[in-house]
């Protein structure tokens, strides 16, 4: 019975450590499961972020002169601040991988070889500790059948020696060596019981303890392990989350980004940029006048008409196919002429201005080579053993030679510049009809109120409604001031005897001015002055400095401000 009972309760403790060693196992498995999946999302979120960075750069604007023209418009630039945005918003994809994997994938990496390491010792100690009390059993089972064989030895000695005792046909040395024999083997059965329950009572003890401390601590390990593998999931999961979570207020950013970027677009502004682009500087045509084909005369033409045919031949009535000049289609295509002749007036300056800037942008690189090369010249005439000086002078002479010919072609597109600002409509054109104005007060205006005012790019000016805001576009560097003597009366005389003018508005100098003449006054650029009378069509705008300095500025030189109740304004469509 002890037999079997200590058998089932082996059988029953490997029965045990089977499940447990099946159980981690699984559990171990799903740590590599888990691994496997944060890596799947880690790689996702990588290729994810790549895609969306190939996106934006795939949009940005290329280095030509198409994308650099729309980048003038709003919307073309919020569509660049988007790309931005977005390719900033693919960088926080690709911090959620590298977290993915240095805060997950590598510690978990780690624990999986860790967690096997103790998983294989604990099970090595279970195994060891099953093993012990096994072999002790069997030697206590050892002692057990030795101390029984001993007791039946001694009692078939004893046997023996009553028999011969009681024969009385046995020599008395025969009996005397029966009882010596049997003493032998009681004394055997003695000494195995005592080793017998010496062992037994070893045995007891080491089971005891097998069953009660050494196989409860291991169970209690596993369990332990087993408890970590579990809260490092979790811990692993809960980072799993906060790693996005980290990146989303910069997301955040980047999204409000994308969004002002959207509220940044002007629809105004834009459809202005497209009329500043592309305003011809054509007068319109003159009236056509009335042919009376009752008298005997040629038909004459509107001077300023368009339709009139370039040969000045006469065309047949009722054959004449002239097209008024906003809509003539350009049949130039490409690049044109080098004076841009085949450009309207307005594209064409625009265009020679530009290339004049560009110009003087060359003559000035070409310039500060001079000036460098001339300076290391300089150091190698005072110190030769740094090098020849001669070496320094084809260089020198090729750049005086590319300044010659970028002055050369200066000095050409000034000229055709000049050609096309003496050809534009002036001030003392006649004015300009429009069949669309406004007036501030709703009133009729007065001739004086809005003159026909042009800015030095030959753009109408606008003056607002709420605060009267006349500007002046000049272009990229003033021309010379109006002459006061000439364009205006003695300065002189309307300051003499006269009572101090009220303000009108405000206006800030965009150049500075000197004021050699008499009744001008100097102003440097930046300058906050008052306006006490503004221009009249002469070209120059009164100002006032403090009580004791006031007198006149072109008006292309200032930026004019008046107040809302000094006059009313015209604006022309």
């Amino acid at each position: 019975m002890v037999e079997e009972r200590m058998g089932d309760c082996w059988s029953y403790t490997k029965d045990q450590f089977d499940n447990l060693e099946k159980h981690t196992q699984w559990g171990i498995e799903f740590v590599e499961k888990y691994t496997k999946f944060v890596k799947e999302r880690s790689e996702i979120e990588t290729n994810y972020a790549k895609q969306i960075r190939n996106l934006s750069k795939k949009y940005q604007p290329k280095k030509n002169s198409r994308e650099e023209e729309e980048s003038k418009y709003t919307f073309c630039r919020a569509f660049l601040m988007t790309l931005n945005e977005l390719n900033d918003y693919a960088g926080q994809h690709e911090v959620i991988a590298e977290n993915l994997t240095s805060q997950i994938i590598a510690d978990l990496t780690r624990y999986l070889g860790e967690l096997k390491s103790e998983r294989k010792s604990h099970f090595h100690d279970g195994r060891k500790a099953q093993q012990h009390i096994e072999s002790s059993w069997k030697q206590l089972e050892s002692c057990k059948r030795r101390f029984e064989r001993d007791c039946k030895e001694a009692d078939r000695a004893q046997q023996y020696f009553e028999k011969m005792d009681a024969d009385i046909n046995v020599t008395k040395a025969d009996v005397e060596k029966a009882r010596q024999q049997a003493q032998m083997r009681h004394q055997m059965a003695t000494d195995s019981k005592g080793d017998y329950s010496s062992y037994l009572q070893k045995f007891n003890q080491e089971q005891n303890e097998h069953y009660y401390t050494v196989i409860p601590n291991i169970f209690q390990k596993l369990q332990d392990m087993e408890e970590r593998r579990i809260e490092r999931i979790g811990v692993c999961m809960k980072t799993f989350a906060d790693v996005d979570r980290q990146v989303l207020p910069i997301v955040g950013k980047c999204l409000d980004g994308m969004t002002k970027a959207a509220e940044s677009i002007e629809p105004k502004t834009d459809s202005k940029q497209v009329v500043e682009s592309y305003k011809s500087g054509f007068e319109p045509p003159g009236d056509v006048e009335f042919e009376d084909y009752g008298q005997a005369m040629k038909r004459t033409a509107s001077d300023t008409s368009l339709s009139n045919s370039r040969d000045g031949k006469e065309k047949p009535a009722g054959k004449t196919k002239g097209k008024l000049w906003p809509f003539i289609k350009n049949k130039n295509k490409g690049s044109g002429p080098e004076d841009f002749s085949h450009l309207p007036p307005e594209q064409r300056r625009k265009k020679l201005q530009g290339k004049l800037d560009e110009l003087n942008k060359d003559i000035q690189k070409e310039t500060d080579q001079r000036d460098a090369l001339t300076k290391m010249k300089d150091v190698y005439v005072k110190n030769p053993q740094m090098g020849d000086p001669a070496s320094v002078d084809p260089r020198l002479s090729e750049i005086g030679q590319n300044i010659e010919k970028l002055q050369f072609e200066v000095q050409k597109f000034e000229g055709w510049l000049a050609e096309v600002e003496e050809r534009m409509p002036s001030k003392s054109d006649s004015h300009r009809r429009s069949g669309l104005y406004e007036t501030q007060n709703n009133t009729t205006v007065s001739n004086n109120c809005a003159q026909d005012r042009e800015s030095p790019d030959g753009s109408y000016t606008e003056e607002q409604n709420s605060e009267t805001q006349v500007k002046a576009n000049p272009a990229p560097a003033p021309g010379p001031a109006p002459n006061p003597t000439s364009s205006t009366p003695e300065f002189d005389d309307e300051f003499d005897d006269e009572e101090t003018l009220p303000t009108i508005g405000t206006c800030k100098a965009l150049y500075p001015f000197e004021g050699h003449n008499e009744g001008t006054i100097s102003v440097a650029e930046g300058e906050l002055l008052y306006v006490i009378e503004e221009d009249k069509g002469d070209g120059w705008t009164r100002v006032r400095r403090n009580e004791d300095e006031e007198g006149y500025v072109p008006t292309s030189y200032v930026e004019v401000f008046l107040e809302t109740n000094a006059k009313g304004a015209m604006t022309y469509i």
